[in-house]
């Protein structure tokens, strides 16, 4: 498979300066999901924010501390969303600096009414896996303002990846999480991912002018109007696909992702059946498709 971000190969442990009052921690937790790693951002000087500590890994925690400079310490800890791959870093970090974790809440927070019922029948996310212990200190609103020295954090609720996904803005700059990535388009994997957020999401930060997104893994994104209409004519697309097979007659998401995603590795296709999934749910809660009896992971979807 082609790297679709030759480029970049920051070294992990290493902080770099990525922007003003911005640098970048590479974790070492490379994977087909995470790319080489979890970006986690230092923000501020002197008072400083840590967005995304990342996996539960003490090599992690000890570049995350070594990178302070003299006289600087962490004030706040921000978590975009509670993926193991984001979150688990946190409690440790707290409990090392006597900082504060801030999030929109836990891993279930903000669920849809139909995500929710999926979920309380058994259904369980896919992807870099739920850190269902994690519990913020301190519970963000969308809006909310999160101050250092000489620094402001704009916390934005984006939900889509994860119900309970949050962007932090700083001026014109976004700390997108997993909702924004140049590498990858973002997994949605019901019932954490809904697509209908995500895509709703997106159209918010179309409203926006954006100078560059910091996401959660790979490079920074420098077209940042650019990528989102580029990830949200994907999914119309990807959504034109499934009603084109689904013209052909009934079927559930695994067969559809395998006639869909020809152009991705075996070890891959779960995710892409999450994803069919989660175009699926949105197409029957907006009364395109239905089911044969209950909405679930393996049913038979037709067009309406």
């Amino acid at each position: 498979m082609t790297d679709p971000q030759p480029d970049f190969r920051p070294t992990p442990g290493l902080a770099e300066t990525v922007g003003p009052g911005i640098r970048r921690i590479l974790a070492p937790n490379p994977s087909p999901m995470t790319f080489r790693g979890t970006n986690t951002y230092l923000v501020g000087t002197g008072e400083v924010a840590v967005i995304d500590p990342g996996p539960d890994d003490p090599a992690h925690l000890a570049a995350i501390l070594a990178a302070l400079e003299p006289g600087e310490r962490v004030t706040h800890v921000l978590v975009t969303h509670a993926h193991l791959d984001h979150s688990p870093l946190a409690r440790h970090l707290s409990d090392r600096t006597g900082a504060p974790v801030l999030a929109f809440g836990p891993a279930e927070a903000g669920r849809s009414p139909v995500m929710a019922r999926l979920a309380a029948e058994g259904l369980v996310g896919g992807g870099e896996g739920v850190d269902r212990a994690f519990a913020p200190d301190i519970l963000l609103a969308d809006g909310a303002r999160v101050e250092g020295e000489g620094w402001r954090l704009e916390a934005l609720h984006l939900p889509g990846h994860m119900a309970s996904h949050m962007g932090f803005a700083l001026d014109g700059a976004l700390f997108s999480g997993d909702l924004v990535m140049g590498w990858a388009t973002s997994l949605v994997s019901p019932p954490d991912g809904d697509l209908g957020a995500f895509m709703a999401s997106l159209d918010r930060l179309a409203g926006r002018r954006w100078t560059v997104f910091h996401p959660g893994h790979g490079a920074p994104v420098a077209d940042p109007a650019g990528r989102v209409e580029e990830l949200s004519a994907h999914r119309r697309g990807r959504a034109r696909q499934i009603a084109e097979a689904l013209a052909d007659g009934p079927s559930d998401p695994a067969a559809l992702a395998a006639r869909i995603y020809t152009d991705v590795s075996p070890a891959l296709l779960p995710a892409a059946e999450r994803n069919v999934l989660a175009h699926l749910i949105e197409m029957v809660e907006k009364g395109s498709a239905q089911t044969e009896g209950p909405l679930h992971r393996g049913a038979l979807f037709s067009l309406t």
